[in-house]
């Protein structure tokens, strides 16, 4: 069940009944987490790849924010643009499906076959390779997933270490990760370790990739204009 006068993007409404016939693969997203669009990635594809016709997989995302900056229509749909995303996405600004199914974090996905029974369920990232499968046992197919791990902290083999813990505010300190992100509101100059950097959107932000786990020390100021709620950090190969 969706509740109902909730506002889509890419799509004028849908209904979970009205889906009745085809897969459903759900999840839920904040496009301000690294998390959540590196798991919005295989959506992408998942979509691309079998979505096609009246019986093929309906991919719904559905967008819920963690921070209250980016739960502005206009913030979402923005956000819902630069990721790239074509398929149905439901903005649960106020989080009212995110209450129904009594999510504890970001990502989740949920997949339910063509009568509508959930046959899936996967909390935060990875998971890929076993989602497919199950995606395609629901449309009747078989063999091997065809999805190749899109990040190489994602590589089976991987061997991961734990990252600092995110952020909240405008956040300078000593930190261990493989990634730094900024979470930004608004436009103007963002000064990470004294260099300076043009912002346009709102939204994240990267402010470092390392090849792998590293220890370094951050130093953030916004300009006018520019709010920064956050600092998150991603882990890194070992």
């Amino acid at each position: 069940m969706i509740p109902t006068a909730l506002p889509w993007v890419n799509v004028a409404t849908l209904r979970m009944d009205q889906q009745r016939g085809r897969p459903v693969l759900l999840e839920f997203t904040d496009l301000v987490r690294p998390s959540s669009l590196r798991t919005t990635a295989y959506l992408r594809r998942w979509h691309e790849r079998y979505g096609g016709g009246e019986n093929g997989l309906r991919v719904i995302s559905v967008y819920a924010p963690w921070l209250p900056f980016s739960a502005d229509e206009d913030v979402a749909t923005a956000l819902v643009q630069r990721a790239g995303l074509t398929h149905p996405v439901l903005l649960d600004l106020e989080l009212r499906l995110w209450q129904i199914y009594e999510n504890e974090g970001w990502p989740c996905r949920y997949l339910f076959d063509q009568e509508l029974v959930l046959i899936d369920v996967h909390q935060g990232e990875g998971g890929y390779a076993e989602t497919e499968l199950a995606i395609q046992a629901a449309l009747g197919r078989s063999g091997e997933p065809l999805t190749t791990p899109l990040h190489p902290i994602e590589q089976p083999e991987a061997e991961l270490v734990v990252p600092t813990a995110d952020q909240l505010g405008c956040w300078s300190g000593d930190y261990e990760a493989g990634e730094v992100w900024a979470i930004l509101e608004g436009t103007g100059e963002l000064v990470v370790n004294s260099e300076p950097r043009a912002i346009e959107h709102s939204g994240p932000e990267l402010l470092f990739h390392h090849t792998h786990h590293t220890e370094a020390s951050l130093q953030v100021e916004a300009g006018a204009g520019l709010t920064c709620h956050a600092v998150c950090f991603s882990p890194g190969l070992a």
